[in-house]
């Protein structure tokens, strides 16, 4: 039995942050009045309702970004089609993102958030760091949605690497015993870590979506700790 179901791909939850978004207050009524008497001023409404429009309209055209990108890759995915897809006219996308180029940055922003480890106990740190993963991942739809993108085109591999490179290397050259070993054995527990997101979320293997995070985290945490900590192989 999981913790959390993970989300299947290509689920939006901008969808559901949009919906509950506040819209910009239009005014209010003649300032005597009270209750439910007060009248809306004029295009109070309109104003409430556009910003919400904005937001739910925007998380639409990322959702569809980040599926047209996984499927087709960076140089076949349209403009067009992805405005098909999220069921607007082309030029929406064009007016909220500029270009295909735009469009791709703002589908593909991602903030891990890594654990600051320095502060963990040495033995724990490895367990902190998967389990911190496994909430990442399923509270967030992009990474696994760019974890598609990444393994089909060069592209999306690139801003995969970016994020790694500038959010988790520094993470994890931190705790490191041999600092000229530190890109070595980051990229040993990124082969843990993605490995098992590719399986768990993207290719939804049964033995890996059933695990719980304790089971994940007592099987990943050991060869994790040995790559983070051990002073030799």
């Amino acid at each position: 039995m999981v913790d959390h179901a993970p989300y299947a791909a290509g689920s939006a939850p901008e969808d559901a942050l949009a919906a509950a978004l506040p819209g910009k207050s239009g005014g209010t009524g003649d300032s005597g009045s009270t209750g439910d008497s007060a009248a809306p001023a004029p295009g109070a409404a309109a104003q409430t309702a556009r910003p919400r429009r904005s937001a739910a309209t925007r998380a639409a055209i990322l959702a569809a970004a980040r599926d047209r990108f996984a499927a087709d890759g960076y140089e076949r995915a349209t403009i067009r089609a992805i405005a098909r897809d999220a069921g607007i006219d082309p030029s929406m996308v064009m007016r909220y993102y500029g270009n295909k180029a735009g469009l791709f940055a703002a589908a593909s922003e991602i903030e891990v958030h890594a654990p600051d480890l320095t502060h963990v106990p040495r033995d724990e740190a490895a367990a902190r760091l998967v389990r911190h993963f496994l909430e990442r991942w399923e509270c967030d739809e992009t990474l696994t949605a760019m974890m598609r993108v990444g393994v089909t085109n060069e592209t999306g591999a690139e801003r995969m690497r970016g994020v790694f490179a500038e959010q988790i290397n520094p993470v994890l050259a931190a705790v490191c015993p041999v600092p000229e070993e530190a890109r070595a054995r980051a990229g040993l527990i990124a082969s843990q870590i993605l490995g098992m997101a590719l399986c768990r979320y993207v290719l939804h293997l049964p033995p890996a979506v059933d695990l719980s995070h304790d089971e994940v985290v007592a099987w990943l945490a050991p060869t994790i700790q040995r790559y983070l900590t051990a002073e030799r192989p």
